[in-house]
């Protein structure tokens, strides 16, 4: 991508990024640096499609924020709702898709070069050719398949029917927000989501046509069919992206409910929730370092001193004036009659909400390039050679 458009455009996204709050300092360091990434492509493909995921996303991240803000809880004791992402956020959704671009680059690098350098025809196409490189579709599965579960997410959550547990045999019916849990008009969302991209991405894909064909690099031109079958099998995968990360959400992501308001408690930034239990333990956990810790300056000879410390550093709080009251930060894990008020709703606590996305991502864009593979009968190693 010429630098004359991308530095331009890179600043544009950072300052939107900025001034809309969408994004953490760090996050926004790191979008720069994966737009870098995007932009060394010689294409104007891959840096587009990260513009279009990151723009509709926040887009769809502001629909009626203040009404699913209300439907969730923070993990921070506040209404829920989507935050500033994080850089680690920015890396879930878009670190696969710099790896292929920075890969796809190299490779198109180096087909020039045996041009100039030793007069050798490549094996590949500059232009994209039915039956291209496998990279470019494992790029643009990526951002239909991130895009999808974006919308998925954000709309789907709005929906006015109750989600149902993907993962469950009898797909019980679930709080909004609960990992695995999915609606009718979520799958829709998630659709549109990919087709965005997909249709974002045929539209700058350089593929080749009558001005290439019989080019060094070139190739046969596309039929309106071959066109169609790109569109609609990568629409399609990415959509199944939405539908994947509920399946790993749903198994390998705990959901905790607050007791109190039945919400589903979110991490700020993508990370766990501690339930009651976990919480509880913690505390204990705190407490008795802290008395072995006087413990053992008395038997040194401070005396008093660490007692009065040790006294003084683990005052409860549990004197608020509502113990029921979800915004108090500091109210105790548990009602007066000691049950938890966060439980686990579903899921097991293997994986955060980052890690899901991550592995959902790389997950379809390596599925899109074995299976273009298997269907135009190119070899999968072929994404290794220049």
């Amino acid at each position: 991508m010429k630098a004359v458009i991308a530095v331009p455009a890179t600043l544009a996204l950072v300052y939107r990024a900025y001034s809309h709050k969408s994004l953490t300092p760090l996050g926004i360091l790191t979008a720069a640096l994966t737009a870098a990434a995007h932009a060394v492509h010689p294409w104007n493909l891959p840096f587009v499609l990260l513009c279009v995921f990151f723009l509709a996303g926040t887009r769809v991240t502001k629909i009626k924020a203040g009404v699913k803000a209300g439907l969730t809880l923070s993990s921070q004791g506040n209404a829920g709702g989507e935050g500033p992402r994080t850089h680690v956020q920015v890396l879930a959704n878009s670190l696969m898709a710099s790896i292929l671009s920075l890969l796809h680059a190299y490779q198109l690098r180096m087909r020039r070069e045996a041009i100039v350098t030793h007069g050798q025809v490549p094996e590949g196409s500059f232009c994209y050719s039915w039956g291209g490189d496998l990279l470019v579709v494992g790029i643009i599965a990526n951002y239909a398949a991130v895009s999808a579960d974006t919308f998925s997410s954000e709309l789907g959550i709005l929906s006015r029917s109750t989600p149902r547990l993907l993962t469950s045999f009898s797909l019980r019916k679930v709080p909004r927000g609960t990992n695995g849990g999915v609606t009718l008009w979520g799958l829709v969302a998630g659709l549109l989501g990919s087709m965005i991209v997909v249709t974002s991405a045929l539209l700058f894909l350089p593929l080749c046509g009558e001005d290439t064909k019989g080019r060094v690099g070139g190739g046969d031109s596309w039929t309106v069919n071959q066109k169609a079958t790109l569109a609609w099998g990568l629409c399609l995968w990415g959509a199944l992206g939405s539908v994947l990360d509920s399946l790993l959400g749903g198994w390998f992501q705990k959901s905790v409910r607050d007791v109190r308001s039945g919400k589903i408690v979110e991490g700020d930034g993508g990370v766990r929730v501690l339930t009651s239990e976990s919480a509880e333990t913690h505390a204990h956990e705190r407490f008795d370092k802290v008395t072995t810790d006087a413990k053992a300056k008395l038997l040194h000879g401070e005396g008093s001193r660490a007692v009065e410390k040790q006294s003084t550093g683990s005052v409860d709080s549990a004197s608020t004036t509502d113990p029921y009251d979800p915004k108090d930060k500091h109210r105790s894990s548990h009602f007066g009659d000691l049950k938890p008020t966060r439980v686990a709703e579903s899921g097991l606590d293997l994986l955060d909400n980052n890690d899901v996305n991550f592995l959902m991502a790389f997950t379809m864009s390596v599925g899109a390039m074995v299976l273009a593979g298997w269907y135009w009968g190119v070899p999968l190693e072929s994404i290794f050679k220049a």
